[in-house]
């Protein structure tokens, strides 16, 4: 029996080795089949990846090939258009050298003929003269005059002919402007006028101080005038005590230093108490009071001009100006009126006004300080304004109101029309009887020395001069230029305030008698 187990097992044992190599066979081939499965995939997978891929460079390749195309396209289309331009500018060089040698065969012509006619004019030139010196020694036959006297003739006809077309001209250009602008200056002018009105005063260079008894002209001299001799060198003035009852004269041309003089010697013949000490005390008292009443006066002239944020140091100057006089016109109540008509007056040229009044208030300031430093009144207040910070315009007003210098901003022709008509205006200064009578002799002296005239009459207080003349020496003509002439003369000759109106009267007048 155990060897039938053995053999039982021995087949179990074969049977199961060879069932395990069947199974080992089969699951072998399946891996292999799997394997030649997947490798199949994966060439199938590569094959349409290097398929896709080609594809996508061809189109990627043709792509690059449109625009390379295009931009070959562009870039020929550029040489093209180049090439254009440049055979059109060949062209027009071509055209323009044509031109040139067009041009330079012409211009030779030109200066060939040219060259003929130059040498033509110099024979007629030589044979005019010949014929002209012959003419020329004819008339000295005929007319039996020299070449000196001829020559004499000729100028004095030539120089008749010239005064009557200068005359001409002159009537021409006038009758010109005064129709354009005598009406509009008449307006502007005279509602500036109208619309400003102002009251002058005027001072002497004196001034006297009433006294309670004649026993005080003796204290004011004091012991051998040593009173009056230090009251003379604190204040600059020159006290004059004389015979006259009731008064003393305290004389000075500086207002300032006379108002001051005024002011303390009054203060002191009321104290009573008068001896050089006190004297001193009292005139740096006035002194003092004077300064602030000078600032005070400078800051009601501002408001009253309407002219605000000066400096300080300016407006104590135009303070000052109230102590001073123009042809015995108060200076500070001048400027104020100019101020107002120069504001008027840009008011009608829709100008700036506030500017205007600012450069008229200030015209005169230099006169407040032309004494302490040198050169004219227009040139110390253009160097004070500009020192105290002005616009370029107030200085330039103030520098140029005369016509000094050239004119470069219209206020100061503003300002120079409102300082006429505020000291030509009636009533505006006065002067002495000598000054007035000298000025009158001298414009008519200086008229009655024109050839042609016959008499002169100075009318109208000065401001205009009448000029008759001989009617056979001057014609219309002549006298126009006559009048002009005597006008620039004044202008250049004689010193007077305002305007003065030449008139020449020409008259031709004949009497017969029936008998």
């Amino acid at each position: 029996m155990p060897s039938e187990s053995i053999i039982v097992g021995v087949v179990a044992l074969l049977v199961g080795s060879g069932a395990g190599f069947f199974i080992d066979r089969m699951l072998r081939g399946a891996a292999y089949q799997r394997r030649d499965d997947i490798l199949r995939q994966a060439e199938r997978e590569a094959d349409n990846l290097r398929k896709t891929q080609e594809l996508e460079a061809k189109e990627e390749l043709l792509k690059r090939r449109e625009r390379l195309e295009s931009e070959l396209n562009e870039t020929k289309e550029e040489l093209r258009e180049h090439e254009k331009r440049l055979d059109k500018r060949e062209s027009q060089l071509d055209e323009q050298q044509d031109d040139f040698r067009k041009k330079e065969k012409m211009l030779q012509v030109t200066q060939a003929k040219l060259a003929e006619r130059t040498k033509s004019v110099g024979l007629k030139e030589k044979e005019l003269e010949r014929i002209l010196k012959e003419e020329q020694e004819q008339l000295y036959q005929i007319s039996s005059l020299d070449k000196e006297a001829a020559t004499e003739m000729l100028m004095t006809r030539l120089d008749r002919q010239l005064k009557n077309e200068t005359g001409t001209l002159i009537l021409k250009h006038e009758a010109e402007l005064n129709e354009k602008k005598e009406l509009l200056a008449r307006e502007i002018l005279g509602m500036a006028v109208q619309r400003c009105a102002s009251n002058h005063t005027s001072e002497a260079t004196v001034s006297t101080v009433d006294i309670p008894n004649d026993e005080m002209k003796g204290r004011i001299i004091g012991r051998e005038g040593r009173n009056i001799r230090a009251f003379e060198k604190v204040t600059g003035v020159d006290v004059i005590v004389d015979d006259t009852p009731g008064v003393v004269v305290v004389s000075a041309f500086d207002k300032v230093r006379r108002e001051v003089g005024r002011l303390a010697l009054e203060k002191l013949i009321q104290d009573g108490r008068i001896h050089p000490t006190r004297i001193e005390e009292v005139v740096e008292e006035t002194q003092k009071e004077m300064d602030d009443h000078i600032r005070r006066l400078g800051q009601e002239a501002c408001q009253e001009a309407g002219v605000l944020g000066l400096h300080e140091k300016l407006v104590d100057l135009m303070g000052r100006l109230s102590f001073r006089t123009s042809y015995s016109q108060n200076v500070l109540k001048h400027s104020i009126e100019v101020a107002y008509l120069t504001s008027l007056i840009a008011e009608q040229f829709g100008l700036d006004t506030q500017m205007a009044r600012r450069c008229g208030f200030m015209h005169d300031i230099g006169k407040a300080a032309d004494h302490e430093m040198e050169g004219g009144h227009p040139a110390v207040g253009a160097e004070l304004l500009k020192r105290y910070g002005e616009s370029a315009e107030v200085v330039h007003a103030a520098a140029g109101h005369h016509d000094d210098i050239r004119t470069d901003y219209i206020y100061t022709v503003l300002v120079a029309a409102a300082d006429a008509v505020s000291a030509s205006r009636p009533g505006a200064r006065r002067e002495t009887l000598e000054k007035y009578v000298r000025r009158l002799e001298e414009l008519e002296a200086l008229a009655c020395g024109f050839p042609g005239v016959r008499q002169t009459y100075a009318v109208q207080a000065g401001r205009e001069v009448r000029v008759v003349v001989d009617s056979g020496e001057v014609n219309d003509r002549e006298a126009a230029k006559l009048c002009k002439d005597i006008a620039t003369a004044i202008e250049q000759s004689l010193t007077y305030p305002g305007e003065i109106r030449v008139t020449v009267l020409r008259e031709t007048k004949s009497v017969e008698y029936a008998k």
